[in-house]
């Protein structure tokens, strides 16, 4: 990979302020309310940056345009799904949370129902979720860095994780909020300025000559001479037949000349293979991407299969934004729910422009870096079209910009979730002070970045919508009825998360075993959530009625406390004794906290 010395400075760049900022706001980082909460004194337009900042993670800025160019019309589910989310925390979620007074989500299931053997089982499921979805950005930080720079995956996974610890150590929530909010508007200006350079140039007929427009009932094609060198193992057809030079091992055998692929015949070529395509030649294609670029258009969930696969995808992205750990604490810090309900609607307006740009950026990618389908890493996307539509020092130069913007979706999400799992981990398993916290974020980090570096890197976005179907299989029905129904009990609200998550566990398994030993595995091990979350709620609904006993004494207080309206008065901080008021400590703490 050859050096691109923009790319370097702008990532560098980037580590250096989202340092700075964190270090700046830590100095007014002094108690627990501050390093769990911010000090519940965030206002609704910084909170919603800041919610949208740690959101747009590695699947919305690499993987939406990566699964776009790969499938098509079928990925634009995606990132509308990764919206319409939050039309749905607004409406049933958002403001009773807040009003909860919690600090975690542990700690609200504990306020509702009661139970510490349910606050236990919901610890677990946080930090699954939540390592299920800091596992992809450190990966996606690591495939940024090698795309852009001669260094190995794990040097940007370790980068990543380096900085965001720091920034946690130092301020917890008070110090990432700032850092958030800055970093969403960094995102957006990093993919909407190529976006509409590239269009322009794609509009004003620059470019590469000779590529096959999108309409056509054809393949890709190469545009000039490509080599491509397989990173892992993959299996491939093309439409019509293909000559190529490979070096290596396809279809089991060794290669060092020319050979022929013909239509519609699968292909095996394995890690560390070189391809050599001249110009002009169809590009060959993962199998379970459309070969020709007419189908790329159409939506291809024909069939009850693709439709129920289709539906899964859908459930898990609208209700799973519901359940993600990360997201919810980020409410907590409002000052009351009127708030968190307008920070919600502020997150509906900057999510719904952010995905307007990497959905036309992996349509362009389909023309113009076609080679990533043999490979089938397609997250390279967004950082290989700039240089590819535009050679010279202009490209490089827009790639730079998206790799500053692909390594701040790194770091402001990795610090989200690295603070949510801090503070679930040092208030639930430890006393909850603040070297508690920090001890958290050193064993939570580690554990992450271990995890990145041994388990098999897939598309961004499949990765990250399997913590989705977990969020919406556990937490989506313990919040929905747990607010909305008072005849919840711990009993099946315990069932239920087990049912759900146990689903999906084993979904994930069997995946991860199908991957390694010839890709046997059912649509729903892929997407689970169809199956997992409606057994799920049936569980949880079925288990209370035949557990009236579990329902706890002060429902009727709580259920006021979350639906009465903020001037009222009835909000109130828990674990008061534990960790004092938040008034309190903030006129007890030097500093003033910038809104």
């Amino acid at each position: 990979m050859q050096l691109n010395p923009w790319a370097l400075v702008a990532v560098t760049m980037v580590a250096m302020v989202t340092f700075f900022l964190g270090h700046r706001s830590s100095r007014f980082a002094m108690t627990t309310h501050d390093f769990l909460v911010a000090r519940r004194t965030v206002r609704s337009r910084r909170n919603a940056a800041a919610i949208s900042g740690e959101y747009l993670s590695a699947a919305s800025f690499l993987g939406v345009a990566g699964i776009v160019l790969k499938n098509g019309a079928d990925a634009l589910w995606y990132p509308i799904g990764f919206t319409a989310g939050y039309l749905a925390l607004m409406l049933f979620v958002a403001a009773p949370l807040r009003r909860s007074g919690a600090y975690t989500l542990p700690d609200f299931v504990e306020a509702r129902l009661g139970s510490a053997t349910l606050r236990r089982a919901s610890t677990v499921f946080v930090m699954l979720i939540g390592v299920l979805y800091l596992v992809p950005q450190l990966q996606g930080a690591g495939l940024t860095l090698s795309t852009i720079l001669p260094v190995p995956v794990w040097v940007g996974a370790v980068l990543v994780t380096i900085v965001v610890a720091f920034n946690v150590v130092a301020g917890g929530m008070r110090a990432i909020t700032v850092v958030q909010a800055f970093q969403y508007w960094l995102k957006l200006f990093a993919i909407a300025a190529p976006t509409f350079i590239l269009c322009a140039i794609f509009l004003g007929g620059g470019g590469p000559g000779g590529v096959r427009p999108l309409g056509d009932p054809a393949p890709p094609m190469f545009v000039h001479d490509t080599t491509v060198t397989v990173g892992s193992t993959v299996s491939v057809r093309v439409e019509g037949g293909t000559h190529l030079t490979a070096i290596g091992t396809v279809d089991g055998q060794p290669s060092k000349s020319d050979v022929f692929w013909g239509p519609e015949v699968e292909h095996t070529v394995s890690e560390g293979t070189t391809l050599k395509f001249a110009a002009g030649t169809p590009v060959p294609v993962v199998t379970d991407a459309p070969e020709l670029n007419s189908n790329w258009l159409r939506p291809s969930a024909t069939g009850l299969t693709g439709l129920l696969e289709t539906y899964s995808l859908i459930l898990a992205t609208f209700l799973g934004t519901m359940g993600l750990p990360h997201v919810l604490v980020r409410f907590y810090t409002n000052p009351d729910g009127k708030a968190a309900r307008r920070t919600t609607v502020h997150v509906l307006l900057l999510l719904g422009l952010f995905y307007l740009f990497p959905t036309m950026l992996g349509a362009l990618s389909r023309m113009y870096v076609p080679e990533l389908l043999v490979t089938g890493k397609t997250d390279a996307a967004i950082l290989r079209l700039p240089t590819a539509m535009l050679p010279g020092v202009g490209g490089q130069i827009l790639s730079a910009v998206t790799a500053a913007g692909a390594f701040a979706a790194f770091l402001s999400t990795s610090s989200g979730l690295l603070v949510s799992l801090a503070g679930v981990f040092s208030t639930d398993l430890l006393p909850g002070r603040v070297r508690d916290f920090r001890f958290a974020t050193f064993l939570v980090s580690g554990m992450a970045v271990g995890v990145a570096l041994l388990v098999r890197s897939e598309d961004l976005s499949i990765s990250v919508g399997m913590s989705f179907a977990m969020a919406a299989s556990t937490f989506f029905p313990l919040l929905v009825l747990g607010i909305w129904w008072r005849k919840l009990t711990w009993p099946g609200a315990l069932a239920g998360m087990i049912v759900g998550g146990g689903l999906v566990l084993a979904a994930v398994v069997i995946n991860i075993v199908s991957g390694y030993s010839g890709g046997w595995a059912p649509w729903f091990a892929a997407q689970p959530a169809l199956i997992t979350v409606p057994a799920a709620f049936l569980t949880t609904w079925l288990v209370s009625k035949a557990t009236s006993y579990g329902v706890p004494d002060d429902v009727n207080g709580v259920m006021l406390r979350m639906h009465a309206p903020d001037p009222l008065g009835f909000m109130r901080d828990r674990a008061i004794a534990r960790f004092g008021q938040a008034e309190d400590t903030a006129r007890s703490a030097s500093g003033r906290h910038r809104k």
